[in-house]
């Protein structure tokens, strides 16, 4: 057990360290789109690119976890940084770490409720939090700005308000509980309607006395409803106002109420809007998704299930009753996969929509008596190992430190005294976060271009187009025209074939755009850091063609 402790104390720390190195990996953009760029608007005043949801004809977000969360750290860094106890307290580095370290921070009630609930369900209280601490969903998902990580700390704490009592009897209902289970569930279904798909079976479990995932009747699955609705009103009450008041009052939208959770499920349920985001396999969640964050725990779990549908039809045509007293480990892999099978519904699927189901699967993994082989030890060690460095490191690591840079650049004293005009142009990454530029519309003035993957042929013409027309001289007086190209190794040959001198101001290493990735031959030369870096290139004259 000592050993136990001491590896999760070390893997904590290290969750906290590199947070604060910070960690360069880009998983998606609504890391940053659903709650930091938002905030940094609201809430500082710095020029951003507001995503459609936050838009006042289209509130398909609550505001209150943001507000909460990364409004609340940088209403605390302006104030330092106005009170003048910490000077140049806001900066790319504090933008993109605050807001991260309160996540880090939120994360460890992760861990509290595994040790919690662990002798409940027959799991070791250690091995469950080294399993938890040390999978790279913990060190990365769960310390980035997402709604999945919320999503996932909700329903850990409604694990821990269902779990059964020691003696595996109901224990002592109180009025605060209730109230309190009722409260969670409002809170993740504001966050992400999706959560009731996670809190459908728990509910049940609870409902029927913690002995069984079948209501024991009608009556009692609805007493025990109605037990939920005065926790569940208040704070979804709570969420309303809040919405109300930031959609209509602040952003104008006009004296009506909003309920967010309405036009989210009433976008996402349309098929035609969800193939604009991609559309997936039934069985991606679980061929796919599952394996890519959990790795061998999922395929143990998918074995398990296997096992116990076998015996339940095994029961059944024995004409025995299989589902009325399951054992823990049962209503573990339910919690698991249940889930799971309610969001495969849906064609579109991602996999952070599975990181909430880390808590389940750790305390199904870790179940005391089970032997565990060193084989798969040194397997579950390598693919964290593996996840971490390429989620947390290379996937699109280098788009923030470029950001980063370029932030310094931008102000920076002007060179000469000279005012410059700058213009960003991104190709071939993910969304670039502004707030991250800080920009608060004063000197210098920047345009932000996003081309996204668009082909060779329309980035020439876009660099045609900011080339031949008079920039500087829209923006007013003598300035400097300084135009920069961001864009990944992968793409840098189709960069070189414009028309252009284009000057390297920095590389970044490593960078996978995924979308664009370099073939093995690339990744196979003597030039494989150039393939698997992210550079900022300055658009310099136009050069001659040669005639053919």
């Amino acid at each position: 057990m000592w050993a136990a402790q001491v590896l999760w104390g070390s893997l904590g720390l290290l969750r906290i360290a590199w947070c604060l190195l910070p960690q360069a990996g880009y998983l998606h953009p609504d890391e940053f789109f659903q709650s930091p760029e938002v905030m940094a608007e609201d809430v500082l005043g710095l020029e951003v690119y507001r995503p459609w949801e936050f838009l006042p004809s289209s509130p398909l977000r609550t505001v209150l976890f943001p507000l909460l969360t990364t409004g609340s750290v940088f209403w605390l860094m302006e104030l330092l940084d106005k009170l003048g106890l910490w000077p140049g307290a806001i900066s790319s580095y504090t933008l993109l770490v605050g807001p991260r370290l309160v996540f880090t921070a939120l994360s460890f009630t992760l861990d509290w409720g595994v040790y919690r609930v662990a002798p409940l369900w027959g799991a070791d209280p250690w091995q469950a939090l080294v399993l938890l601490a040390g999978s790279y969903v913990t060190l990365v998902f769960y310390t980035r700005t997402l709604a999945n990580a919320i999503e996932g700390l909700l329903f850990m704490w409604l694990l821990v308000l269902v779990s059964p009592g020691t003696d595996g009897k109901l224990s002592p209902r109180l009025g605060g509980h209730s109230w309190l289970l009722g409260a969670v569930v409002a809170a993740g279904f504001f966050n992400r309607p999706t959560f009731l798909g996670f809190a459908f079976l728990p509910l049940l479990f609870w409902s029927s006395g913690r002995t069984t995932v079948v209501p024991l009747s009608t009556k009692a699955l609805v007493r025990s409803m109605l037990e939920l609705l005065p926790g569940a009103t208040l704070v979804a009450a709570l969420f309303v106002a809040a919405d109300t008041w930031y959609y209509s009052s602040r952003l104008g939208l006009g004296p009506r109420l909003v309920l967010t959770p309405v036009h989210f499920l009433s976008y996402n349920l349309d098929p035609q809007n969800l193939a604009q985001h991609g559309t997936h396999p039934r069985l991606t969640h679980l061929a796919v998704n599952g394996v890519l964050l959990f790795g061998v725990l999922h395929v143990a779990a998918v074995m398990g299930a296997w096992k116990v549908l076998k015996e339940s039809l095994a029961s059944v045509a024995r004409l025995q009753a299989p589902w009325t007293f399951p054992d823990k480990r049962t209503v573990l892999l339910l919690f698991y996969f249940v889930p799971l099978a309610l969001l495969s519904l849906f064609g579109h699927q991602e996999p952070r929509f599975l990181v909430p189901l880390l808590g389940p699967l750790t305390l199904f993994s870790s179940q005391k008596g089970r032997g565990v082989s060193p084989w798969r030890t040194a397997s579950v060690i390598l693919f964290n190992v593996l996840g971490a460095l390429f989620f947390g490191c290379l996937h699109q690591g280098g788009l923030v430190p470029c950001l980063s840079h370029l932030e310094q650049s931008i102000h920076a004293p002007a060179p000469n005294g000279q005012p410059s005009h700058y213009t960003l142009l991104f190709s071939h990454t993910y969304m670039p976060p502004r707030y991250l530029l800080g920009l608060r519309g004063q000197e210098p003035p920047v345009e932000v271009i996003d081309l996204g993957g668009a082909e060779s042929q329309a980035f020439c013409q876009t660099l045609d187009q900011l080339a031949s027309q008079p920039i500087c001289d829209i923006a007013g007086g003598d300035r400097l025209c300084r135009i920069f190209v961001v864009i990944p190794g992968t793409a840098r040959e189709a960069a070189a074939a414009c028309p252009f001198s284009l000057r390297n101001e920095m590389r970044v290493f490593p960078h996978l755009t995924l979308e664009d990735p370099p073939g093995l031959s690339a990744l196979l030369s003597s030039r494989w850091r150039d393939s698997l870096g992210l550079y900022i290139l300055e658009v310099g004259e136009r050069r001659e063609q040669r005639p053919f």
